[in-house]
């Protein structure tokens, strides 16, 4: 983790949802580099590696769980933790996610409060950035 506030990584083609996590986490004392789309997410987390990432499943250009692959695909990134937030929240795509290499899933709609803490346990999780 960052000597300051964390960085989250923040991919999501709705702006309206975007707010929300950026609200959620920044009351929490993260820092949010927020982006709309999985390519921007990917070029971004080259540029400055995040300390953890909440992704959308469904974006345009690369979706969630193919950003996450490749995010733990690569050295920088690998350990970083990864929640998907998703409408798609039925057993397989919740096990899809994990398969591609996510931490932990959670549904939209949801509450900013509870997903700025369960980004804050993923960040206290040994052997995480």
């Amino acid at each position: 983790m960052s000597a300051t506030r964390p960085l989250v990584l923040v991919a999501d083609d709705d702006a309206d949802i975007v707010a929300l996590v950026r609200l959620g986490l920044e009351r929490a004392g993260m820092e949010v580099a927020a982006v709309g789309d999985g390519r921007a997410a990917l070029l971004l987390a080259q540029a400055r590696p995040p300390d953890a990432a909440v992704l959308d499943v469904m974006m345009p250009r690369v979706d969630g769980l193919e950003v996450t692959r490749q995010l733990r695909a690569t050295a920088a990134t690998a350990t970083i933790p990864i929640l998907i937030l998703s409408a798609a929240v039925q057993d397989a795509h919740v096990a899809l996610a994990r398969t591609a290499g996510a931490d932990d899933h959670m549904a939209k709609p949801f509450s900013p409060r509870v997903l700025a803490q369960r980004v804050a346990a993923l960040l206290a999780q040994p052997g995480r950035r």
